[in-house]
Parts: structure tokens; C-alpha cells; sequence
């Protein structure tokens, strides 16, 4: 019996020595330049890049097999100063971009029944596509809060997400989690969005939604831009046009076209 303890002391000795050799000499041959790059990261560890952390991006840096532009967070000076460490020319930080829910059903939607078994957008889309009348429109149980590595969105008093201008970064996995694919990714500087995603009809529409957009071309003919068109009953803002002069905002005759830095007030 003695003898077997001392084996396997023994064995666990040998074990951990081992282990520490290679700990020390993996931390010894460790890149310095990481944790320089690693350092001029925002730190988040969002993940919003696509790797395990600011380390995770600062390896593949390394690596040479991604940019640093990748990263959403990243001030335009700690971009410069990491390009120059890592000998390449130095890149504009692209336009921050931000998520918004282009519906505005939630309790203005009409239900075909309720639902209470699994609270999960998907497991609703898997199992019946959706449980209100417009086959379009926002399902509410919140996938898209649970993915946002930023704590931008939330589910709001209209039973729909929220999603925080300021701190959105527009990595984009809310839009990934969406199964109905209603949230898109739009310049932070182009403020308007039409908050629809129904392509039926207008009386359709009517039937199922108090909110929705039903083709009726007022905000197309008011936009001087002309920067709205009407695309399967739906319409769509060019953001390559859109100059945000908010006109369409207020001759929407549904009240589904928005402003982002404006409180939006709920229909009843």
C-alpha cells in the first residue's frame, strides 16, 4: 500500500515539473510586442473583433492574420500607434456603425395566440415561424440581448429591444441572433430609420399591426434626396443619399419612421 502511494507522489512530482517547464518556457518565448498591442486595446474583451478577447486579437496580430481595424472599439490614436508597431501603413478607423430594429410591432402587433414554453426567439421561428399575424415582425424574447457583448440592448416597454446609440459598437451579433432578420446594421451618423419589415400588402398590414408600413409612398414623394423608394411594399432608405433633413419623419401618416437620438413614443 505504501509502495503505491509513493508511486503515485511520485508520478504527480514528475507531472507538475513538467508542467512549470513548459508554463516558464512558453511564457519566456511569449511575444513581448503582445502585450504592448495588448495594452493599446480597449480592454472590452467583446469578442465584437471575432477572437477570444483583446489578447485573442493582439496574437493574430502578430500573426499578421488579421488588422487592427477589426476592432470597433479602438480610438483612432491607439490604431496609429499599433499600426506603427506592427510595421504596416497606417488605416482610418472605419465609420462606427449601429444596430437598429427595423419593427415596431411588439404590443401594437396583433397575436394569433400566446406563447409561454421556451422563452427564445429561435425555438418560436423553429417551431412555427411566429405566433403573431405579421410573419415579419419582432418576436420579443430577447436572443439579440442575450449575444450583445456590450450590454446595449434591452427589452423596453414596447416588449421590443432597445438598443443603446452610445454603446452599440455594431459588431453585428445581434443581427446574426435575429431569426427574423430584422436588425440591421446602419451608419451612427445617419439618424433616420424606417422601423418595418413587412413586405404585405397595406390592408394587410393594417389587419396585423397598428405600426406597420403600408406602401403608401408619402415619405418617398416629401424626401428631397430621394433617397426612400418603395421595394415590395416596404420602404427602404438609401443611406448613400439620405442627408437626414428628417422630412419623412414627420409625414409618415403610420409613425414608423424615427430619428435615433429621439425619444420614441408608443403607440396605443
Amino acid at each position: 500500500m505504501l509502495t503505491s502511494i509513493m508511486v503515485v507522489a511520485g508520478l504527480g512530482i514528475v507531472f507538475a515539473s513538467f508542467l512549470t517547464y513548459f508554463y516558464v518556457k512558453f511564457q519566456s518565448e511569449e511575444n513581448p510586442l503582445v502585450s504592448k498591442i495588448q495594452q493599446l486595446l480597449p480592454g472590452a474583451n467583446c469578442g465584437a473583433c471575432g477572437f477570444a478577447g483583446c489578447n485573442g486579437l493582439a496574437e493574430k496580430l502578430i500573426e499578421g492574420k488579421t488588422t487592427p481595424d477589426k476592432c470597433v472599439l479602438i480610438s483612432s490614436e491607439n490604431l496609429e500607434k499599433i499600426c506603427s508597431l506592427l510595421g504596416i501603413d497606417n488605416m482610418e478607423k472605419k465609420e462606427k456603425k449601429v444596430a437598429k430594429l427595423f419593427c415596431f410591432g411588439g404590443i401594437n402587433a396583433k397575436k394569433k395566440f400566446e406563447y409561454s414554453t421556451i422563452k427564445s426567439c429561435s425555438a418560436v421561428k423553429s417551431l412555427f415561424t411566429t405566433n403573431y399575424e405579421c410573419q415579419y415582425g419582432c418576436l420579443g424574447y430577447g436572443d439579440c440581448v442575450e449575444v450583445c457583448p456590450v450590454q446595449a440592448i434591452n427589452i423596453g416597454e414596447n416588449n421590443l429591444p432597445e438598443i443603446d446609440n452610445d454603446l452599440c459598437t455594431g459588431c453585428g451579433k445581434c443581427v446574426e441572433a435575429c431569426p427574423k432578420n430584422i436588425i440591421r446594421v446602419i451608419p451612427y451618423g445617419k439618424n433616420v430609420y424606417i422601423s418595418c419589415s413587412s413586405y404585405d400588402k397595406g390592408p394587410k398590414v393594417i389587419r396585423a399591426c397598428k405600426s406597420g408600413c403600408i406602401g403608401c409612398g408619402k415619405c418617398v414623394n416629401i424626401c428631397p434626396k430621394e433617397a426612400i423608394k418603395i421595394e415590395n411594399n416596404l420602404a427602404i432608405i438609401d443611406y448613400e443619399k439620405c442627408d437626414n433633413c428628417e422630412k419623412c419623419v414627420s409625414e409618415c401618416p403610420r409613425k414608423i419612421i424615427f430619428v435615433s437620438n429621439k425619444k420614441v413614443e408608443i403607440a396605443v
